[in-house]
């Protein structure tokens, strides 16, 4: 079905356009997922389990929502320049220290 098909279809109310859908090509723009392995303390793990138990997901998922929180915040507030903040990426610093 061409683009222009579709729009028309979807623009006349049509209820069910998920049939027109090749969903196994769907991507989500921007969402490439990367696999990385981080070290916690065990105090970190326990207290992230704790959190996650509490709110009814997983580890996995709070530290991903918590992460880019995070990173949402720290763009507001500074100029999206490529510059790293001294802080967090000198050794010793005190995000090191959590490890």
């Amino acid at each position: 079905m061409k683009a222009k098909d579709f729009d028309k279809k979807f623009d006349e109310g049509e209820k069910d356009i998920i049939d027109d859908l090749d969903l196994s090509t769907a991507r989500r723009a921007n969402q490439e997922q990367k696999r990385i392995n981080v070290d916690f303390p065990s105090w970190v793990v326990e207290s992230l389990d704790r959190e996650a138990a509490r709110i009814g997901v997983t580890r996995q998922s709070i530290i991903k929502v918590w992460l880019v929180e995070r990173l949402k915040a720290e763009a507001a507030n500074q100029p999206l320049n490529g510059n790293i903040d001294p802080r967090v990426a000198s050794p010793g610093s005190s995000i090191d220290s959590v490890t």
